[in-house]
């Protein structure tokens, strides 16, 4: 069953009923000012780094699960009739209700006992605030006394401290409200540079900053003593839970419409501002007041609106598809793109399932991010490539995250991820053949951010290569330190006597432990420095980089090969996993996908080979679960893996983030139509009509699905967030659609599905425009056999580089 609609005209979504399966969201901001938006206005705001500057509070795992947002409410004066114009806190009964879900914005519409509100929450381009414009019109025959309430509550910033040290923070929390301006300044009296504010447009009927004066005793935000009564308070917070309500007096005669501005902003003050007194702990407004009262006009915020359209217009602009699957164009076109974006600014770190405290940017997830992003905003991952190989440490290794505020590994988590050091080089390729800029390779980059250890960002790679070369194992594969991608498996912690507690191994070598899957990331890897080598003329290094891909394929087929698949890692002890030998896991998704990405076996059919088995073991109607047979018991061997039920997360359940690997691979082997079945298996809005089985939201991808071993076989978790969007947009517009950016030009390669014919597309290529037209007869497969160039035939399938500014006309004919 569907909850709602796509919009493709609009680019938006259209949730038509609040209850949907789960909190359906978005995010608000591009750059560095963050929200979360639930289609009934549940969710938090953030500024740069949701840990260290969270605005708002939100608690995780509440019930409902959305708890805790942006809340409006109105109230009918004359009968004491309240409710929320987005359903949520209240759960009043609405005549008509719809959550329009857009690019960086949402609007919830909403109609009860003849008023109408339209709610719009967007974060302007270039401002570290975001705006709420109320437009409430009554549709009575008799004017309607009304009063508008708002309601926010602050957080005190660190938000693991906000949830952890009450006894300080319930003393510490400080307001002042000036000129209707409610300033929430907790931090602001030991920093004096920074602070939040709720500012409205309207004159107040009152206000409300201590969250027990708002709600009274006992009560929730469902029925808060200060909307129930029609009367705020004036409350001032000392202490306890500073809060930020407006109480707006909004009469309206028949068919009137009002409309009513609130903003909700962080500002921070230059540090070598002078303001007088010194040491004043009264906040000053100088700077800040005339931001406020810009953005408070009606005119300020539709201008602004206008313009964050405009800006995605723009950013889609760099791919647009017609494809004969209306599934595919959505998402390319929109959604995924779109996602793209959004994991791109947040990694892993900030949704209603990653709280932004345990989690920073992450370095092996933010350089596949980049793949999916880079034709968007090239200087933005020009500048993240470099934020990234600064936390990278001297030996070639890398902190597994870092915080996006300070830019600085976070040692919490630590190192030993030995596939880290790779994703540079993938994530560096990517950036170059999109842009070109070879100067990025020379930029001057520390290690671990200290002072003096600087070297150029080619020679990060260069060790970054080094890193996995310098740790093999007893096979002459790489070791897989604390884990590889899978996270979850742990093969290096151990029992030496069964019942006792188990033990690690977190030597500089990470135990004895190897892993396939980075010997095939090794390969691809390896392969794309030869690339980038030649690009800089550096023959000789080139060679010696292809050489060490060849070894290490050969390794691959003599210890890494199973007979029919390719065979996942080797535990402490030696023994294989991912092997017919085992009873359980004997073959995992990732290296399937890993090896052939990296070449190994395209030419003899090996590869082949495997991807029949990941067709014949791993595929379901629902997407290719990461191993079978499920772990059916904990092995301490294994470590968090089995920790899950079968059909699970790692356990055997749909990681979606591994299906494109295959959509790719199937796609190099030439084979379309397996390439496009998994493309669709997972894709979001073809999976629309299945809402009340998948229940995460249908416009973007999840992270996971649970896989046939599991009892809610089918269910997504984990949206947002997740390496599949920038995966997926690969496979679907590089391999499936064959648009690939190159050094030295654009590829125009499809491995299209049989049944179609053909498809247009345009794609914007280092400054110039292509308008690109592939034809095939319905029934065929096969790669590109004639490819025209305005009108002129080329030889091969790259379009050569046009100058900036020029428009080309592909056309390319598959036989």
């Amino acid at each position: 069953m569907r909850y709602g609609y796509f919009d493709d005209e609009e680019r938006e979504y259209v949730i038509t009923r609040p209850d949907t399966p789960l909190p359906w969201i978005n995010y608000l901001g591009t750059e560095a000012y963050f929200g979360i938006v639930s289609n009934t206005a549940g969710g938090f705001s953030f500024y740069r780094d949701a840990r260290l500057r969270r605005l708002t509070r939100y608690r995780y795992n509440n019930a409902p699960f959305d708890l805790g947002g942006r809340y409006l409410y109105l109230r009918d004066n004359d009968t004491g009739d309240y409710w929320s114009p987005s359903w949520q806190p209240t759960q009043s009964e609405l005549d008509a209700y719809e959550c329009r879900h857009g690019l960086s914005y949402t609007q919830i519409n909403s109609r009860r006992a003849g008023v109408e509100a339209r709610t719009l929450y967007f974060v302007p381009v270039g401002e570290t605030l975001e705006v709420w414009r109320l437009q409430v019109t009554n549709h009575r025959d008799t004017p309607v006394d009304l009063s508008v309430f708002s309601s926010v509550e602050f957080c005190l910033w660190e938000a693991q401290d906000d949830a952890t040290n009450f006894q300080r923070n319930f003393s510490t929390g400080q307001v002042e409200v000036v000129d209707g301006v409610i300033y929430h300044k907790t931090e602001y009296r030991e920093r004096r540079d920074h602070f939040a504010y709720f500012a409205c447009s309207e004159p107040l009927a009152g206000f409300d900053t201590q969250r027990e004066a708002f709600l009274g005793p006992y009560r929730g935000f469902d029925r808060p003593a200060v909307v129930a009564s029609g009367r705020s308070t004036d409350s001032i917070a000392h202490g306890w839970a500073p809060h930020g309500s407006h109480q707006v007096h909004a009469p309206l005669a028949p068919g009137e419409t009002r409309e009513i501005v609130f903003l909700l902003g962080y500002w921070e003050n230059p540090r070598d501002a002078k303001f007088d007194p010194p040491g004043s702990q009264t906040i000053n407004k100088a700077l800040v007041r005339p931001v406020i009262d810009r953005w408070l006009r009606p005119e300020t915020v539709a201008e602004g609106f206008a313009s964050l359209r405009e800006q995605w217009g723009s950013l889609l602009g760099g791919i647009q598809v017609d494809t004969p699957d209306r599934d595919t164009d959505r998402m390319v076109n929109i959604w995924n793109a779109y996602q793209c974006l959004v994991t791109f600014n947040m990694s892993r770190s900030t949704s209603f399932y990653e709280s932004g405290i345990g989690r920073g940017m992450g370095f092996r997830d933010s350089n596949q991010d980049l793949l999916g992003f880079v034709h968007m905003i090239p200087e933005r991952a020009r500048e993240r490539i470099l934020d990234i190989a600064a936390t990278q440490l001297p030996t070639g290794g890398a902190y597994h995250q870092y915080q996006p505020l300070t830019k600085r590994g976070n040692n919490d988590i630590g190192s030993g991820f030995n596939d880290d050091p790779l994703w540079l080089i993938v994530g560096t390729g990517a950036y170059l053949r999109e842009t070109g800029d070879s100067s990025i390779l020379d930029e001057q980059v520390p290690y671990d951010n200290l002072p003096g250890t600087e070297t150029p960002l080619y020679e990060h790679l260069q060790r970054s290569l080094k890193y996995t070369l310098d740790r093999l194992g007893p096979h002459s594969l790489p070791l897989i330190g604390r884990a590889d991608w899978n996270d979850c498996l742990n093969l290096n912690c151990f029992s030496e006597t069964p019942g006792e507690p188990f033990q690690t191994t977190e030597n500089r070598d990470g135990g004895a432990a190897e892993s396939v899957f980075i010997a095939g990331l090794f390969v691809l890897a390896a392969k794309e420095l030869a690339n980038i080598a030649d690009y800089r003329g550096l023959g000789e290094e080139a060679a010696s980089y292809r050489t060490n891909a060849e070894k290490m394929s050969g390794t691959i087929m003599e210890h890494g090969w199973d007979g029919s698949w390719f065979r996942r890692a080797y535990d402490f002890f030696g023994a294989p996993i991912g092997s017919g030998e085992n009873e359980e896991g004997q073959i995992f998704i990732e290296p399937q996908g890993m090896c052939v990405l990296g070449g190994v076996g395209l030419e003899d059919g090996t590869a082949v080979r495997a991807l029949n088995s990941v067709r014949e073991r791993l595929a379901t109607e629902h997407g290719i679960v990461l191993q079978q047979p499920p772990y059916s018991s904990y092995r301490v061997e294994l470590g968090e893996i089995s920790s899950y039920p079968p059909g699970y997360k790692e356990n055997a359940g749909i990681f979606c983030h591994t299906n494109p690997w295959l959509m790719i691979a199937e796609a190099m082997a030439g084979r379309g139509d397996e390439a496009y079945h998994y493309y669709r298996l997972i894709n979001p809005s073809a999976r629309e009509t299945i809402s009340e089985i998948h229940r995460c939201e249908p416009y973007v991808y999840a992270q996971m699905i649970a896989g046939r071993d599991a009892p809610t076989f089918g269910e997504a978790k984990n949206s947002w967030l997740t390496g599949t969007a920038a995966w997926n947009f690969v496979a679907i517009s590089q391999w499936i659609l064959g648009l690939r950016p190159g050094f030295d030009g654009l590829l125009v390669d499809p491995v299209l599905p049989s049944a179609w014919e053909g498809f247009t597309a345009t794609r914007r290529f280092r400054g110039a425009t292509y308008e690109i037209t592939v034809r095939k007869p319905a029934g065929v497969t096969g790669r590109v056999e004639q490819l025209l160039v305005d009108g002129a035939p080329v030889a091969g399938n790259q379009v050569p580089l046009a100058p900036a500014g020029a428009t080309v006309r592909v056309e390319a004919q598959i036989g």
